[in-house]
């Protein structure tokens, strides 16, 4: 493949001419604080929200004046002709019941990552998906760390070839933890590996598939607690995953632990046969370089994963359904890095004894 031009990828987020009909399904904090100022800003339609409690939506119409209701239930929100593309943004406990009854409902959706964190889930969704897609239905994820820019930028690259055969993958993390203890997140086991990382581990499994490694055969993790980590804070702040193929191409994601830096960033290194892309993302790190070993190329970027990352899932979700074909990331597709992500939970379990991907 010819190598396209750093300073003309298309990163953004990108809709059909329709972009309206959308209705969130469980408004609570990542609804308001990420998908909903995303489809401020890209013009999205909002047809209503709903929340499992009238407090959580109380302020949003006046918040964002652009949401045309609130629905007094999830069945009323699944039965307005309005409502063409449902924001599944409730936890993944239930979610092929709620997918269900979407595809039921004829309703194309965009559901919350994780998918799911059951393997019982994992084998239900082949008859769901089949179902769906009689029904014309199409199931998207929302995995917006695909559409970071430097992310985006390096899958194109990837994509294109520009740096030849993919060969390894490299991820750092090195900033601060989110807040954990006291919250949700805090009770869900091997939540770095399980749910955390899932951006870091899909992501890297695109690049892997994209850049002709094949898929993972195989995934090795720890976790473990660090030296300052508080006692109230129950899940390991340390977790390295390492992921390899049958082609020999490796990768590796790494948190250390909550790092204190200056100019906190998630650097990442992406070597191939022909080249290497060097970048970071999150926290205003965000840049992305080729090098193809005689020079070096800043790639420009433009937006941020908070928020365009989101408008972008739903963006690719609306296109997919226009131009009549599977979105990038469909559930199909974000099955494979949840597949990963419980057998890096399982590892950790085992000591970090390799763990072989079942499909």
């Amino acid at each position: 493949m010819s190598d396209p031009d750093p300073a003309r990828l298309a990163t953004g987020p990108r809709f059909p001419e329709d972009r309206g009909g959308v209705a969130i399904l469980g408004a609570g904090t990542i609804a308001q604080s990420a998908h909903l100022p995303a489809y401020a800003q890209h013009g999205v339609g909002v047809t209503g929200v709903w929340s499992r409690t009238a407090e959580t939506t109380a302020s949003v119409r006046e918040r964002f004046p652009f949401v045309g209701r609130v629905y007094g239930s999830a069945e009323e929100l699944l039965a307005d002709p309005e409502v063409r593309f449902v924001d599944l943004a409730t936890g993944p406990e239930g979610r092929l019941d709620r997918l269900e009854a979407a595809v039921e409902a004829g309703k194309h959706v965009l559901a919350q990552k994780p998918l799911t964190l059951s393997p019982d889930d994992l084998d239900r969704l082949p008859a769901l998906l089949a179902r769906a897609d009689e029904a014309g239905v199409r199931i998207a994820v929302n995995h917006n760390g695909r559409w970071a820019p430097p992310w985006r930028a390096a899958t194109l690259l990837v994509r294109a070839g520009a740096i030849g055969d993919v060969v390894g993958v490299t991820h750092l993390h090195d900033k601060a933890l989110p807040p954990l203890a006291g919250t949700p997140f805090d009770d869900v086991p091997h939540m770095l590996l399980t749910d955390y990382l899932l951006h870091w581990v899909d992501i890297t499994r695109t690049w892997l598939a994209e850049g002709g490694a094949g898929p993972v055969a195989s995934v090795q993790a720890v976790d473990s607690r660090v030296p300052g980590q508080p006692a109230e804070a129950r899940n390991p702040w340390s977790a390295t995953v390492s992921l390899a193929t049958a082609s020999g191409a490796t990768a590796s994601v790494r948190i250390a632990g909550s790092v204190v830096s200056s100019e906190p960033g998630c650097p990442f290194w992406v070597h191939g046969t022909g080249g290497t892309l060097r970048g970071s993302v999150l926290l205003d790190s965000d840049r992305l370089e080729l090098d193809d070993g005689a020079h070096r190329t800043d790639v420009p970027l433009t937006g941020a994963w908070f928020v365009d990352g989101f408008a972008a899932a739903m963006g690719e979700l609306m296109c997919a359904v226009a131009e009549d074909r599977e979105p990038e990331n469909s559930a199909a597709d974000a099955a494979e890095s949840v597949r990963l992500v419980l057998a890096a939970a399982a590892s950790a379990e085992q000591g970090g004894a390799p763990v072989e991907v079942s499909r």
